[in-house]
């Protein structure tokens, strides 16, 4: 059984082509389904299979993010300074 998604019956996107906040709603979708327990064996492996690859889509999408404000402050006056860490605050 494949997974069928919020795409009603067709097949879900690629999680590569996915913006952040779309793999996240996907990812609390899962999580829901896999919570409540109503999914077959086959299908809860297949959801959980997609799942991870959402998480790992959600974590690089966020490195990228802290990397680009990393540059963000390092060209802020036009001289490098270094980096500063996102939490020190």
């Amino acid at each position: 059984m494949a997974y069928e998604g919020a795409m009603s019956e067709s097949a879900p996107p690629s999680v590569t082509a996915l913006p952040f906040e779309k793999a996240l709603e996907e990812l609390e979708q899962i999580v829901s389904k896999l919570e409540q327990g109503k999914v077959s064996l086959e299908e809860s492996i297949a959801i959980y299979e997609r799942g991870e690859a959402l998480k790992a889509r959600c974590e690089q999408l966020l490195k990228e993010a802290e990397m680009r404000i990393e540059k963000i402050t390092l060209s802020a006056d036009g001289k490098p300074t270094g980096t500063t860490p996102l939490d020190v605050g």
